[in-house]
């Protein structure tokens, strides 16, 4: 006889630390956040046997709805084995009846399933547990599968890349990067582009660029307080890492100066070309030239705008127990050529490897790859670390009142959208009254 009950943080903890299913956004302590800053309430649950034995928990967040209603979201949950039909089916039971007595209208999963993999090389990789099982049991128990979406229409991205770091070594990992960028990566320590590991002084640089990266992309960010308190909540817990690309100008500008004078002296060697070969010699240090004479003019007004030590990118690196995910990336739109972004995620790539991480997750591309889909730069960045193109299960929703479902998944929708549309009639209309 089993019982679902809500488990202590260390019993709730403990379980996690043990399971392969083990994911950040079922941490005791994004709950926590989440209880903060999204207006949820979370429920530490746990299925347990007769002597108290767990055999899986969930982490349960409540969102609460007009009239006293809820919906419940078990973000990349349940931590059970998905092997285990039986288990999948109590486990679910034990949770309907428990999300009832709080007048939900639907529990939402997006269990850390993978569907399919591709590694660098686009063989596909074999996995240990069969989705399509897993995808069977749950819709056989009463789930409703939301669809094989290929952009980012679910709450959390059903495509990503992964690297697996279990199996292969650190120059292996660098081996499956594209030459290019190995390239740039290269550059950018040649150019003496530094990569620091920051703290929560450094909130308001990672904001800025997070700013910054928003008003180029097509997502919405949060404010300045939500980072900061997703930050002290998860760093307490050594799950939160910043790290911080930059440049110092000053060094870089005396780097370029010094190859502009190694150029000069070979264009002096030259001398007067008059062989067709040197002749093309000459051209070519003409080009350089030309090219570090550019670079320095940039580097020169970079320093006199914004001084000589520039952040140029902040990412958040969420690790917890052997797992790492890239949670966000925030990049300067100044300076590109400086490859100080390539270098930052090599940084972290190498810091979680030496971290005895086994997965490090970029978290979230996407599936259409159709040429005309905005986010294509995203993905095609992404694959050049050579991580293996994952595909999840997707999300399900379980259905406990079918008419309040439709109000909030139909109606409501709609509704905004037209008060949305309304809105924007109305204050064209207040525009035109001022032309």
């Amino acid at each position: 006889m089993t019982r679902l009950i809500e488990l202590d943080k260390e019993k709730y903890e403990n379980f996690q630390k043990e399971s392969p299913k083990s994911h950040f956004l079922q941490s005791y302590y994004w709950g926590e956040f989440s209880k903060a800053k999204k207006n949820l309430t979370p429920y530490y649950m746990g299925l347990v046997d007769e002597k108290d034995n767990v055999l899986g928990t969930c982490l349960l967040l409540e969102k609460k709805l007009p009239l006293s209603y809820s919906y419940f979201y078990s973000p990349r949950g349940f931590v059970i084995d998905y092997s285990n039909e039986e288990l999948i089916k109590d486990m679910t039971e034990k949770v309907l009846d428990f999300i009832k007595t709080k007048k939900a209208i639907f529990l939402k999963i997006d269990p850390d399933i993978i569907r399919k993999a591709y590694n660098y090389n686009n063989e596909e990789v074999n996995q240990k547990l069969d989705a399509d099982k897993v995808y069977n049991i749950l819709k056989g128990i009463g789930f409703k599968h939301l669809g094989f979406t290929k952009n980012f229409e679910t709450m959390q991205p059903r495509y990503t890349f992964r690297i697996d770091m279990e199996n292969q070594t650190l120059e292996e990992i660098y081996e499956h990067f594209s030459k290019t960028t190995k390239q740039r990566i290269q550059k950018a320590i040649k150019l003496g582009t530094e990569v620091a590991i920051g703290n929560i002084d450094d909130i308001d640089t990672f904001y800025k660029l997070m700013m910054i990266t928003e008003s180029r992309k097509d997502f919405v960010s949060y404010d300045k307080d939500y980072y900061k308190t997703q930050y002290e909540i998860l760093s307490k817990n050594d799950m939160a890492k910043l790290f911080l690309g930059k440049i110092n100008t000053t060094k870089i500008i005396n780097n370029l100066e010094k190859e502009l004078d190694d150029v000069k002296i070979k264009k002096e060697k030259l001398g007067e070309a008059t062989s067709k070969s040197a002749k093309n010699k000459l051209k070519e240090i003409e080009k350089t030239t030309e090219k570090i004479n550019n670079e320095l003019t940039k580097y020169k007004e970079a320093k006199e705008k914004y001084g000589e030590t520039i952040t140029l990118n902040a990412h958040m690196i969420i690790k917890y127990n052997n797992k790492a995910w890239v949670l966000y990336a925030g990049n300067h739109n100044i300076l590109t050529e400086s490859y100080a972004n390539y270098n930052t995620y090599y940084e972290h790539i190498k810091y979680a490897y030496e971290n005895d991480i086994k997965i490090y997750d970029q978290f979230g591309t996407i599936g259409d790859l159709s040429k005309d889909n905005p986010r294509l730069g995203l993905h095609e960045f992404k694959k050049k670390f050579g991580g293996d193109y994952v595909e999840f299960l997707g999300e399900f929703d379980y259905i406990t009142n079918k008419f309040m479902y439709f109000v909030f998944t139909k109606l409501v929708p709609l509704y905004r959208k037209l008060i949305r549309n309304r809105s924007k009639k109305v204050i064209n209309n207040e525009v035109k009254r001022y032309k």
